[in-house]
Order: C-alpha cells, then sequence, then structure tokens
C-alpha cells in the first residue's frame, strides 16, 4: 500500500516548494484537483521540480473538455516527467456540468466517458506509433491528425506493468456508483475512490464491481490500482471539519447509494433540502457519531498508520488523506506517517 498527498488549494507559486517537500518526506504520488483551480497547471510545476515523485489529477473534469485537449495536456506533461503522471478524470454530476461549466449532460454518462478515454487512446496510438485516427462513436467522430498537429513520440520507458498492458499512460477514473467502477475495471489502469465512502460500501459495491468489469475484458483486480481518499480525524476540530464535508457529499442525489446500503435514506434526503436552501451550517449536525465512524477513521494520531493499513487492507492500494499536504505544518508527523507506508 502507498501513501500519497493531496496538493493543498493554493496558487501556483506555492507549488514547487510543496512539491519539493512530498517528495523529500516520502510520498509516492501527489494529487492535485478540479476545485478553486485548474488541475493541469500545478502539474508542469511538480514535475519540473521533482524527479522521483508521481503526481496526477484527482481529477480532472472530463466532460468540462474535449478528448483531444486532454490527450494533448496528458503527453506533455508524460514527456516532462519521464514517464511519472497519472491522468485521472472524473464526470463531475449533472448540476455542475450544465451549470458551472455550460456543457450538456449525456443521456449515459458512463458510456461518453467510455469513449472519451477510447479516444484519448486512439490519438496517443496515433502519434506514438502512427496508427491511422478513425475513431466513430455515439459522441465523438475524430478521424483528422496531421503531421503539423502530432507532437514526437515519448521516449521514457514506460514502466513493466504499463508495458505489460500496452499502455502509454496510465488512466484512472473517480467514481461513487457502479456504472464508473465497472468501466475502470474493463479500461482503466486505476479507479480514485470518492472521499464520501465506507469500507463496507467499499467491500460490497464498488471492489465487486470493478472485478466485474475486469472479468468481462479477461483482467483481474490486481490489473486496476484502487486509490482511496480517506477522511482522518484526531482532534474535535478534524471532527468537525469532516462532519462539513461528508454533510456536503451526502446531500448529492447522485450519491445516495451510499447512504442507502447504511439505511441512512432519509438523513440524506434532509440533507438535500437543506443544501438546496443553502442551509449550509444546519447540516453537519446532522451526520452522527456513528455516521462520522462510517465515513471517517477517528483515531489517535500515533495510530493512524496502523489503523488506515488495518482499515484498509485488501481494499486500497494508494491511500491518500484528505487532509491536503502543507509543509511546515506537522512536517514530522507527515514524515512518520510516510515512514510507516
Amino acid at each position: 500500500m502507498k501513501l500519497d498527498a493531496a496538493l493543498p488549494f493554493v496558487g501556483l507559486k506555492d507549488v514547487p516548494a510543496i512539491a519539493k517537500a512530498a517528495e523529500e518526506i516520502g510520498f509516492d504520488a501527489l494529487w492535485t484537483q478540479e476545485t478553486q483551480h485548474d488541475p493541469f497547471l500545478p502539474c508542469a510545476l511538480i514535475a519540473e521540480h521533482t524527479t522521483r515523485l508521481h503526481f496526477g489529477t484527482a481529477i480532472a473534469v472530463s466532460f468540462a473538455r474535449s478528448p483531444a485537449s486532454i490527450a494533448y495536456t496528458a503527453w506533455d506533461l508524460a514527456a516532462q516527467s519521464n514517464g511519472r503522471f497519472i491522468l485521472g478524470l472524473g464526470t463531475q454530476v449533472k448540476a455542475h456540468i450544465e451549470r458551472r461549466f455550460g456543457q450538456p449532460w449525456p443521456e449515459s454518462p458512463v458510456k461518453k466517458l467510455r469513449e472519451q478515454i477510447e479516444v484519448i487512446r486512439a490519438i496517443w496510438d496515433c502519434w506514438q506509433n502512427g496508427t491511422k485516427l478513425n475513431y466513430r462513436g455515439e459522441y465523438y467522430k475524430v478521424t483528422l491528425m496531421s503531421p503539423f498537429f502530432q507532437p514526437p513520440p515519448l521516449t521514457s520507458p514506460p514502466t513493466p506493468l504499463l508495458k505489460e498492458r500496452g499502455a502509454l499512460i496510465p488512466i484512472y477514473i473517480a467514481g461513487v456508483n457502479t456504472g464508473l467502477a465497472k468501466l475502470a475495471g474493463e479500461l482503466c489502469e486505476g479507479f480514485h475512490v470518492h472521499p464520501f465512502h465506507s469500507t463496507r460500501y467499499l467491500k460490497e459495491v464498488i471492489i465487486p464491481s470493478i472485478e466485474e468489469g475486469a472479468t468481462k475484458e479477461g483482467r483481474t483486480r490486481k490489473d486496476v490500482s484502487v486509490s482511496a481518499t480517506a477522511f482522518v480525524a484526531a482532534t474535535p476540530e478534524e471532527m468537525n471539519f469532516a462532519r462539513a464535508q461528508i454533510s456536503f457529499y451526502a446531500s448529492t442525489p447522485s450519491y445516495r447509494p451510499v447512504m442507502d446500503l447504511h439505511s441512512w435514506s432519509g438523513v440524506a434526503e434532509t440533507l438535500s433540502k437543506h443544501a438546496a436552501k443553502g442551509e449550509w451550517a444546519e447540516m453537519p449536525m446532522l451526520i452522527t457519531d456513528e455516521m462520522l465512524g462510517e465515513f471517517c477513521l477517528v483515531t489517535e494520531e500515533y495510530k493512524l498508520a496502523d489503523e488506515l493499513k488495518k482499515r484498509y487492507e485488501g481494499i486500497a492500494d494508494r491511500l491518500t488523506p484528505y487532509t491536503p499536504f502543507v509543509p511546515r505544518e506537522k512536517d514530522e508527523w507527515w514524515r512518520e506517517l510516510a515512514k510507516q507506508f
């Protein structure tokens, strides 16, 4: 199990120092997010200021971009970093795609994401191996690639695992429900587990769906790296923060199956009503101690590494604490945590 870190919500000028510190402390990867900033721009700085650290998007919103634009950006980052970049994609939810990004929501999100990935790989294959670009699907028709617009092949050798799969750049996708988990099993190198999860939900819903997708394509669960972002709390302040974030995620209608599994549908419906009215302050109070324990690892700091590994053993291949990594804040604690993975 590898320990990763999440880039905090900072401007680009702060990224080099954070990346250097993450590599020095010993994290395996540093993940960027699409929240307050573009997820790809920090990646160029991470690549420039580190030599061993893997890095990637967790996630970039795929439906806000064309497959070609994603392909170009990922190609440049992979080339710059000698193959350390991981492309993480997520669909987001309908309201954000339509009202924040001004894009249409597809009739089948799973099918559209599948086609996006297939187009991206077809473009990469064209650049790397000179194959003719001729993709025709329901959502995309991509058939033009003239030499003027074609970057040179990647020269850094792929990792043994990627070479075995014929992949050039690893693609992880994120999701909460079974459709995207199955797609990851069929098509991808990894799956980003949404922070809003319980280990029961992962064991009973997500992992079996990944396995189902993998079996369909003659693959196994080992072919898909499961990367989990975990809520952790050791102080009352951290518990309050976790309650607030969990209540926000639980209010999202498309994430309802997580609450349904635990028979908390009524609470989820109430949270959705509060969110629709902008009543954010009322929401954390609905997250009981039992709910907090399911969605967040509450423990003492010195026990965190052991408790994390015990909680996610057999489930996750990568773990990222939900708490963003900020150098000079608890440096020794982060360093000690990294040593234990």
